[in-house]
């Protein structure tokens, strides 16, 4: 099939890194995966951090017209489009293409990730708001990743669509490998070798930082050492919050690219990030596969890519004692270590690896595309009968 793929919040290939970014990069790929001809249909971001009625405005406008010179485009293709398939849908970055699109061409609308906040019906985001909702009106299917969005799409939906529900992704080739050759695995007194990876932001990264060097303040009694991966513009406030420790128990390694940091993983025996308003954190199933156990608070979608009790354990969010208490468990018990890190990895290939994916989105579109056909043969014969 051939597949019209849109992001209106961060497209596959803006530069900078993130999970979103990370996610709908995945998305593409499992699009791809079962021979699908996927491509990006637009890089139009209809962002707006503010609540900026003006620019919401603007905003509509442009993607209006974005979309009549979009559809022209893509009415010449040939083979013709068969679905538009559009990821992270919400107030502050709504469709204002896809489901234009899809009506002027006749071909059905799926949507990935997306979510009601009802608040904005009034709110700053209400132009926003509505053309979201629109949206999900519109979308013949929705694939939810947050188990707590499904509420507030299901007020949407009608009972004839299809809400798939399926658990964030990646492509978890580079993260599954084994254990370095010659990398040595430490003996039972020998620090325990922790590992963060985050980008360094003002804001909730930062706080997060912040509360991590909180909670191993609170252990600094026990072995261990930190390696910190990640860089931003924050880079000197994150640094502060770890002068304390010095550098023989803190490492700041900086940006590493895919490959590095998976090595990185493996080099090391537990994943620590308190997750301060994250959506998922999509670096929870990265380590993960990298056989390590990890300790996070329990933000938004996080409890979708961490088994709690299973693979680690998930804390109350903000909270430097509870996180403190996890991460003692996992740094005074080697065997509980080593037994939720291959608990990890067994879930993550299982719940949370591109191949899984792919083939649940794939059925997914072909049913959608097939029950599309369905409707459109139905609607002519009726009006060809007498």
């Amino acid at each position: 099939m051939k597949v019209a793929f849109y992001a209106p919040l961060k497209s596959p290939d803006h530069p900078v890194p993130s999970g979103d970014r990370q996610l709908a990069r995945a998305l593409l790929q499992a699009l791809r995966a079962p021979g699908h001809d996927a491509f990006v249909a637009s890089r139009f971001r209809t962002f707006d951090a503010g609540g900026d009625a003006v620019r919401q405005q603007r905003l509509a406008r442009v993607g209006n017209a974005l979309a009549g010179r979009l559809t022209a485009r893509l009415r010449r293709m040939r083979p013709p489009l068969d679905v538009w398939f559009t990821y992270h849908l919400y107030h502050k970055a709504p469709d204002l293409l896809g489901p234009a699109v899809c009506a002027a061409l006749d071909i059905p609308y799926v949507v990935a990730e997306a979510s009601v906040a009802g608040k904005q019906h009034y709110g700053k985001w209400s132009l926003g708001y509505a053309s979201s909702i629109a949206a999900l009106e519109a979308a013949a299917a929705t694939v939810v990743f947050n188990p707590v969005d499904l509420e507030g799409i299901r007020k949407i939906h009608s009972a004839s669509r299809t809400d798939e529900i399926l658990r964030p992704f990646l492509d978890l080739a580079a993260f599954v490998a084994p254990r370095m050759p010659g990398t040595p695995t430490p003996g039972d007194h020998a620090p325990a070798r922790l590992i963060t990876v985050a980008m360094m932001r003002p804001g909730a990264k930062v706080a997060s930082y912040a509360l991590l060097a909180e909670a191993l303040k609170r252990v600094v009694s026990l072995p261990w050492t930190l390696t910190v991966v990640g860089d931003g513009p924050a880079r000197a406030d994150v640094e502060a919050a770890f002068e304390d420790f010095g550098a023989s128990r803190v490492r700041f390694a900086g940006f590493q690219p895919t490959d590095r940091v998976a090595a990185m993983m493996r080099e090391s025996d537990a994943f620590l990030w308190p997750a301060i308003d994250e959506a998922f954190g999509m670096v929870f199933i990265e380590a993960q596969a990298s056989g390590l156990p990890v300790v996070a608070g329990d933000a938004g979608g996080v409890g979708a890519v961490v088994s709690a009790g299973r693979t680690g354990f998930l804390v109350p969010l903000g909270n430097a004692d509870a996180f403190a208490s996890a991460t003692e468990r996992l740094l005074v018990d080697r065997a509980l270590r080593r037994h939720m890190g291959r608990e990890a990895s067994a879930y993550a290939s299982a719940e949370h690896d591109l191949p899984v994916a792919a083939a649940r989105i794939d059925a997914l579109l072909r049913r959608v595309v097939s029950e599309h056909a369905t409707r459109k043969t139905l609607v002519r014969t009726a009006k060809a009968m007498p």
